[in-house]
């Protein structure tokens, strides 16, 4: 049976809102780097089968399909919260409040959110959470390959800076040459103090 991936966006149009943001994040898992939300917007008249759930395509896929999503979106926002800040907080509430930077980065104010997973954000914007939404709303999946890639993208980037880490092909997540690396070399500012894998390496 075919997902009918407009089903929650569908529900919210017959409830008289206009503009709805699908939001989902990128990063909770490594040991280094932000976690990164967006908020995307799409048109009613959008159709693309391709668009899924980001973990779900090919690095290429993900790409064309980033460069679709912006070419055709009303409106993208994307929020960053650092790794010092996952330290402070913890990586649960720096999600939260990474989606809720997406959400205020939109240049159009959504009258409802959908968002991924089973918790709300701290706005008075009208949302309702969707466990694996990123697989049942195109809005969120087109979320999360906005997330995806632009979190790949500013990896790829530190992997120039800390080279011994291989972030351009880990993306910071915990593989096990990573966590040699971090055994041998220490580790670097953008790594996650209170992560394991990182702290036990603290002095």
């Amino acid at each position: 049976m075919k997902r009918d991936l407009w089903f929650f966006e569908n529900k919210a149009y017959k409830k008289g809102f206009l503009k709805i943001a699908g939001i989902d994040e990128a990063g909770r898992g490594p040991l280094a780097g932000p976690v990164i939300s967006a908020a995307v917007i799409l048109p009613k008249n959008f159709e693309n089968t391709n668009i899924d759930d980001s973990k779900k395509l090919t690095e290429k896929k993900r790409k064309s399909l980033y460069s679709l999503i912006y070419e055709k979106a009303i409106s993208i926002g994307i929020g960053i919260v650092d790794n010092i800040s996952i330290d402070n907080i913890n990586i649960l509430q720096a999600s939260l409040l990474s989606m809720l930077y997406a959400v205020k980065n939109l240049k159009i104010k959504p009258g409802f959110l959908l968002i991924d997973g089973n918790r709300k954000i701290n706005s008075d914007i009208s949302q309702f959470p969707i466990i694996k939404g990123d697989s049942l709303s195109i809005s969120i999946a087109s979320a999360s390959i906005i997330a995806k890639v632009t979190r790949d993208r500013i990896m790829a980037k530190y992997h120039s800076k800390y080279p011994v880490y291989n972030f351009d092909k880990n993306k910071g997540y915990p593989t096990k040459k990573h966590k040699e690396a971090i055994a041998r070399f220490g580790y670097t500012p953008i790594h996650r103090k209170t992560f394991k894998g990182v702290k036990e390496h603290i002095k």
